[in-house]
């Protein structure tokens, strides 16, 4: 039998869909990292168009299409107060292929990758196929990440550091100091800072503001996609965004691997960055009440919530036995162990639905807690 290769025999299933496959059908699902809203309805208005006109019918530039881009670039001439041009994007299958293009273009074998620990699980898998070493860094008490903590653990071998705000799987958010400190630390010690921004919009306190604002050089790469600002998990649609001479690299791969991001998506991306953006605001709202029941009610049980300040996650300290308890009672979470070391002995809980399930669920997990205490 020919053998596998070492980077593919490096990484296993990732531990979230491990959880979903053990699960029964009837189960109550708050694993799962994808909202429960629509797609905006002029989004899918402009796929159909796009098909039925026959738009969507060939391959688009390896970077996507030039009204895609001009689209991204004001997305972030207005959130982020960045002048990007429109050789600075390349539209991806999601944001997962667009940290995979960010990884790959930059780390070679024996490099070494920061990473926030607990963090998503593409971060170490997408590094090790990459070739290179991933280094995990402890959060803070609030699971925010540390730049102290970042700077302490940089060597020669460093070539890149991952953050990620508002963040998966622990909702925090980064202040603008921090996000100011990354840049500083991109900027001195010459390493790849990789943004991973997808949440970006899902903001409670606080505010976000993408390092590539505060960076001096161009060492700063920013990830980010439709899928979760605009319910768009399905369509597989993300951005990065960099430097003409880090977007050509990158863009050497993605010509191999995808060619050109899916046309229909594209256009659908596209209305959905210049259309109407009442739709986010209203999700946002109403994420950030069902946060407010979750953690109460979790609070309630004695078990501690750090505040999730963005995302549609919290991350509350679980005693021993929870997580298997809860599970078995019909409820799926996800064990912190599966986003790093450093995740045992929490819990990744998504409240991306109703109130009403929600409810239900915290009913479960209150018996699951008095049963393991």
């Amino acid at each position: 039998m020919v053998e596998f290769s070492r980077r593919v025999e490096s990484v296993s299933i990732s531990g979230i869909r491990e959880v979903f496959e053990a699960a029964g059908s009837e189960a109550i699902n708050l694993g799962l990292g994808q909202p429960d809203f629509p797609t905006p309805e002029h989004a899918r208005a402009a796929a159909v168009e796009a098909i039925e006109t026959g738009k969507a019918d060939a391959y688009t530039s390896n970077f996507g299409t030039e009204s895609l881009r001009d689209a991204i670039r004001e997305k972030h001439a207005r959130d982020n107060d960045l002048d990007v041009s429109r050789e600075q994007v390349i539209a991806t299958a999601g944001g997962s292929e667009a940290l995979h293009l960010a990884l790959e273009a930059h780390v070679d074998s024996g490099d070494e990758v920061l990473h926030p620990d607990p963090g998503f699980v593409s971060y170490s898998a997408l590094t090790k196929l990459a070739g290179g070493t991933p280094v995990s860094v402890p959060l803070r008490d609030d699971l925010t990440l540390s730049p102290a903590a970042v700077e302490e653990r940089i060597t020669p071998d460093t070539a890149a550091i991952i953050i990620n705000s508002p963040a998966n799987p622990t909702g925090a958010v980064q202040p603008p100091s921090d996000m100011r400190a990354f840049a500083r630390i991109a900027d001195e010690y010459d390493v790849l800072l990789i943004s991973d921004e997808v949440y970006e919009q899902i903001v409670f306190e606080g505010t976000h503001r993408s390092p590539m604002e505060f960076a001096d050089s161009d060492n700063v790469v920013v990830i980010n996609a439709a899928s979760k600002t605009y319910s768009m998990t399905g369509w597989r649609l993300g951005w990065v965004v960099a430097s003409e001479a880090r977007i050509e690299r990158m863009l050497r791969v993605h010509q191999y691997i995808q060619a050109c991001a899916s046309a229909p998506a594209q256009h659908a991306a596209e209305a959905a960055l210049r259309g109407p953006q009442e739709q986010v605001e209203d999700m946002v709202e109403a994420f950030e009440t069902r946060r407010d029941v979750l953690r109460s009610g979790l609070e309630d049980m004695g078990l501690s919530v750090p505040e999730p300040r963005g995302a549609f996650y919290v991350m509350p300290e679980v005693p021993a036995g929870w997580v298997d308890a809860v599970i078995e009672r019909g409820v799926i979470v996800v064990p912190g162990s599966a986003f790093g070391d450093a995740g045992s002995g929490y819990a990744r809980i998504s409240y991306a639905t109703d109130l009403e399930t929600i409810r239900e669920a915290l009913d479960v997990m209150r018996d699951a807690t008095q049963a393991v205490s």
